[in-house]
C-alpha cells in the first residue's frame, strides 16, 4: 500500500491508537486523512495539518457509515479502529454488555467495510485495515465480552480478504497486545505506547503484511501461539 498518495480515514480518531495513526499516517506523507469520531468536537491539535478533516462518525449508526462514505468519496485507506471494552465473563457479563461490544466491534467494522469497499474501488483500489487484539487467538476469561467481539471481527477480516482478494483492496489485521491507553486505564501491566503501535501498523500496512503484530507482546505471544496454541490458550485462561 502506497501511504504517501493515499487518502486515508482513521475511525476513532480522536485518543488512543486512533489518534497515533493519524499523526502516524501524516509523518509517512499521506495526502489526506479523515479523522473520524463521534464527537468531532474531540479531534484537536491538528489543525495545523490541512491534509486533515475532521469527520463525524457513529459506526454503530448505519446512517452516520452511510453518510461518511459519501462524504470521504476520496478515501483509499479504512482503517477501522473505533471499538469499545466491557470487562466481565461470558457467564456473568450482562446481555447489554454483549450487545454494546459487538455492535461496535464488530458490526461497525462489517458495516464500514461494506460502506468503504465500493468508495476504495472507485478510487482505484487501497485497503481496509481492522484493529483487532491479541485476545482475538487466545481469551482471558476477565475479558471475556471483548474477546468474543474481536474474535468474530478477526473472522471477518478473512471473509473480507478472500471476497475482495480480486477487487484491489488488500485487508490486514492488526493484534496488538497491552498498550497504554484509556482502555486499560488502571490495568498494572506492561504496555506499548500508542505512538509506537501505530507507526508499526502504518509499516506493516505499508509493506504488505496482512497479520500486524505491532509491539512486543503481541510479536512474543504470536510466536507461541503458531508453536503450541493450546499452550497459549491455557496460559490466558489462568490470567
Amino acid at each position: 500500500m502506497d501511504i504517501k498518495h493515499s487518502t486515508a480515514l482513521v475511525s476513532g480518531a480522536n485518543r488512543g491508537i486512533g489518534r497515533a495513526l493519524v499523526e502516524a499516517l501524516l509523518s509517512a506523507g499521506a495526502k489526506k486523512v479523515y479523522a473520524a469520531a463521534r464527537n468531532v468536537e474531540k479531534i484537536n491539535g491538528f489543525a495545523a495539518d490541512g491534509r486533515v478533516v475532521a469527520l463525524p462518525l457513529d459506526v454503530t449508526d448505519e446512517r452516520s457509515v452511510l453518510s461518511a462514505a459519501k462524504r470521504a468519496d476520496d478515501v483509499t485507506l479504512l482503517i477501522n479502529n473505533a471499538g469499545v471494552l466491557d470487562f466481565g465473563s461470558v457467564l456473568d457479563a450482562p446481555q447489554a454488555a454483549f450487545e454494546r461490544n459487538f455492535a461496535a466491534n464488530f458490526y461497525g467494522v462489517l458495516s464500514a467495510s461494506r460502506a468503504f469497499t465500493s468508495v476504495i474501488e472507485h478510487n482505484g483500489g487501497g485497503a481496509i485495515v481492522n484493529i483487532l487484539t491479541l485476545v482475538a487467538l487466545a481469551s482471558m476469561p476477565g475479558l471475556g465480552v471483548y474477546n468474543a467481539s474481536k474474535a468474530a471481527a478477526w473472522s471477518l477480516t478473512q471473509s473480507l480478504r478472500a471476497s475482495l482478494s480480486s477487487r484491489k483492496v488488500a485487508v490486514f489485521g492488526v493484534f496488538p497486545g497491552a498498550v497504554d491507553t484509556d482502555m486499560l486505564a488502571g490495568v498494572e501491566m506492561p504496555k506499548t505506547s500508542p505512538v509506537d503501535v501505530a507507526k508499526a501498523i502504518v509499516a506493516g500496512v505499508a509493506n504488505g503484511i496482512e497479520d500486524i503484530f505491532p509491539d512486543p507482546m503481541s510479536t512474543s505471544l504470536y510466536d507461541a501461539w503458531r508453536k503450541d496454541h493450546k499452550a497459549v490458550e491455557k496460559q490466558f485462561a489462568a490470567m
